[in-house]
């Protein structure tokens, strides 16, 4: 019996470090406070220049987008425009007339429409894109 509970310990043992060691390789970077990402100060620059990426959680093209930026979507100038429940729309991107996911919009007041490479959006804003 004392063997069982022996080998019962090393499993759960094994299965702590094997959950423990996926979640630090899943975080990466993006996790540790301080570090930066390759688009950061790209994202600072379209939020500087005015530029909001208006879009939707359940959206998957917006969700490609994001995903474009990498770690850097943290400091997206996003607005999220659904309600948590997915059913209605807050109502700043009503008063915006935001009529589809992903929208950008400048400070012109111009928009783009859809899923945008960011070197449009380097283009449309001027900020420099890292290589």
């Amino acid at each position: 019996m004392y063997n069982n509970v022996k080998v019962f310990l090393s499993v759960v043992g094994i299965l702590i470090l094997g959950v423990i060691s996926t979640a630090v390789v899943r975080s990466g970077d993006s996790g540790k406070p301080g570090v930066p990402g390759k688009y950061d100060s790209f994202t600072e620059c379209l939020k500087d220049k005015g530029a909001v990426f208006y879009g939707a959680f359940w959206c998957s093209h917006c969700q490609a987008t994001k995903k474009l930026f990498g770690s850097s979507q943290k400091s997206l100038p996003y607005v999220e425009c659904s309600t948590s429940n997915g059913q209605a729309m807050i109502q700043q991107c009503v008063d915006k007339k935001i009529d589809g996911y992903p929208t950008w919009e400048f400070a012109d007041g111009s928009r783009l429409n859809g899923e945008i490479p960011l070197a449009q959006l380097a283009e449309k804003t001027s900020c420099e894109l890292p290589k």
